[in-house]
């Protein structure tokens, strides 16, 4: 029996409160805002997920290369929020994302859906994009994804979502299409944009600490090859002595104990000779400069003889 228009404005209707709702939302709309390559990204792996999908983006020749998969080119943003059950915007920073919905005509569209926020921003920015959209009776998840645009929708693609947890819990099955890691983090909104800043902290820390070592490397003639072969080998040490961090600034153990690996004065003490290397090589040392700052407050503070970990108590 052929569905009538009545039935499928029931359908949606449906959907739509199971979307916002602690029922699981398996027949949800989902609109696309912002195409750039991760939002690009993120459409076709909707769409991949059989997930009916309408899409907008500033530029329109982005959104009709996605014509061609299944998705339905929505003529403005305002149409767009209207058309779906969940809202993902993903443009460059949540002033551009205010800048789409906060038009009257857009706003008004989006009240009774849920935004699912995936652009870049702060935990206060994120806490103040939720406290708008609850002024203009729309329900909120902030996310934070986790993952360059070629891990969406694969099984390792991650993405952080904060929030109330009932919003996370009832479209799960639809945030499961943009990759099999799919992970609530809290329900401070704020928390999602906390955790990615972190994690991608320590992964900049890592990827600097790369420059700094290709540089002595190139300056003292060792090939890359090489370094990279006893870089590998070393990243037990590495691994472990981070761990070792992390627990020792949960507990707040700042103090040389029987488990301590190695005290600030022994660190302190190699970490003199890469200074000295740079000004021997000519190499920019404004990285282990700012390092060396961390290391003399805590020198200076009186903790040479106690944990690594005491440096911690000095990045505030």
């Amino acid at each position: 029996m052929r569905a009538t228009p009545l039935d499928r404005r029931h359908a949606f209707y449906r959907g739509r409160a199971r979307a916002l709702s602690g029922e699981p939302s398996m027949n949800a709309t989902v609109s696309v805002i912002g195409l750039g390559r991760m939002g690009s990204a993120l459409a076709r792996a909707f769409l991949k997920a059989g997930i009916p999908t309408h899409v907008w983006n500033r530029s329109p020749e982005k959104a009709s290369a996605l014509a061609g998969r299944g998705a339905v080119l929505a003529p403005s943003e305002a149409a767009a929020a209207a058309a779906a059950d969940i809202v993902a915007v993903c443009v460059s920073t949540y002033a551009d994302s205010d800048r789409l919905l906060r038009s009257p005509e857009v706003a008004a569209a989006l009240r009774g859906k849920l935004i699912v926020q995936l652009s870049s921003g702060s935990p206060n920015q994120a806490r103040e994009q939720a406290q708008w959209a609850a002024g203009n009776g729309t329900a909120y998840l902030d996310g934070a994804i986790m993952a360059t645009p070629d891990f969406i929708g694969e099984p390792g693609g991650t993405v952080l979502y904060s929030g109330p947890r009932a919003l996370f819990e009832a479209n799960l099955p639809v945030f499961a299409a943009l990759g099999g890691n799919p992970q609530f983090v809290g329900e401070d909104v704020g928390h999602a944009s906390a955790l990615d800043l972190s994690l991608l902290g320590q992964m900049w820390g890592a990827l600097f600490g790369q420059f700094q070592a290709a540089a002595i490397c190139q300056a003292e003639g060792i090939a890359l090859d090489l370094f990279e072969e006893h870089r590998q080998a070393f990243l037990p040490v590495v691994e472990g002595a981070v761990v070792d961090l992390i627990t020792r600034i949960r507990d707040r153990r700042f103090a040389a104990d029987a488990q301590t690996l190695a005290s600030l004065d022994v660190h302190y003490g190699a970490f003199g000779l890469l200074l000295q290397l740079c000004g021997e090589r000519g190499l920019h040392d404004l990285v282990p400069r700012a390092q060396d700052n961390l290391f003399r407050k805590a020198i200076d503070a009186g903790h040479r003889q106690d944990d690594f970990a005491a440096i911690a108590q000095f990045m505030r």
